[in-house]
């Protein structure tokens, strides 16, 4: 991605170094807890070796005298002034306005609104504090899963505001209150669903990202190869050896790819009802 003259967000928290220590460790204690963290229905994504994230993850633990030349944290924080300048315009034709959500960075283990959680849960957003949560050292062995590149770390964030869009026009609680009465398979499909759509909006924003010149050649793919990454079915392979399609909580690698290039190509919010007839309504 382009992003060397790119402006920096204000709403990055970093608490990294504040938190306990990773209740799982590398390799296949890694693939399990990203299962679990799949099936317990929020998100994750990848990254490179060589990418600033990775590269903060072969360095010591920043301090706050530091953070000025944290190339990881500039990066994140670049990407989620992208979604900054993406949404509001985005939302207008619904007359909705767009309140800017804080990223949290941390290590090992975070307390939010939504409660406490593990780095092997993966990147989350808590619509309680309007956060989305992040410990850098996921991307490393998510990695190794085949989704490498700055754009597949990009598709993160852009997938957890993409959660906060979505609380923003009431879509999270109405799924919510159908999810508290329905039974398990509906509960999860209604959890897809909802995946499925900020995948969609990962690519309004990539979109704009693209019109803006902020993307690379090749970037498209990685943010396609990165969606494929985290499907419930390539994941649930990897480490049950089998695919219960009736457990996923994501979708698959090919719906959560339609999905995101869907919202790519066409940059509109409402291409991205992937709701239909499941009675959860695009905007208030």
């Amino acid at each position: 991605m382009r992003l060397d003259d790119e402006r920096e967000s204000g709403n990055v928290e970093d608490r990294r170094g504040m938190g306990g220590p990773l209740a799982m460790g590398g390799g296949v204690a890694t693939v399990i807890g990203i299962v679990f963290y799949l099936l317990t229905g929020r998100s994750l994504d990848t990254g490179t070796p060589d990418s600033p994230v990775a590269q903060s993850q072969r360095a010591p633990a920043s301090s706050p005298a530091a953070d000025a030349d944290d190339p990881a944290k500039r990066f994140i924080s670049k990407v989620l002034a992208s979604t900054e300048d993406t949404w509001p315009e985005a939302l207008r034709p619904l007359r909705v306005r767009y309140v800017d959500p804080k990223l949290v960075l941390f290590t090992g283990a975070v307390r939010s609104a939504c409660g406490e959680a593990e780095s092997a849960m993966g990147p989350f957003y808590c619509p309680g504090d309007s956060k989305v949560y992040l410990d850098l050292g996921f991307f490393h062995e998510l990695s190794r899963m085949g989704a490498p590149g700055d754009f597949a770390q990009a598709y993160v964030v852009a997938h957890e505001v993409g959660h906060h869009v979505q609380n923003l026009l009431g879509i999270s609680r109405a799924v919510q209150e159908q999810r508290a009465s329905a039974g398990r398979e509906s509960s999860n499909a209604l959890s897809v669903l909802t995946e499925l759509q900020a995948d969609c909006f990962a690519g309004i924003w990539g979109r704009r990202a693209q019109a803006a010149n902020l993307l690379d050649p090749g970037d498209v793919q990685q943010g396609l190869r990165a969606a494929a990454a985290v499907g419930d079915d390539r994941l649930q392979k990897a480490a049950r050896g089998y695919v219960v399609p009736e457990s996923f909580t994501h979708g698959s690698s090919a719906q959560r790819m339609r999905w995101f290039k869907k919202g790519f190509d066409g940059g509109r919010i409402s291409d991205c009802d992937t709701f239909g007839g499941a009675g959860v309504h695009l905007g208030r």
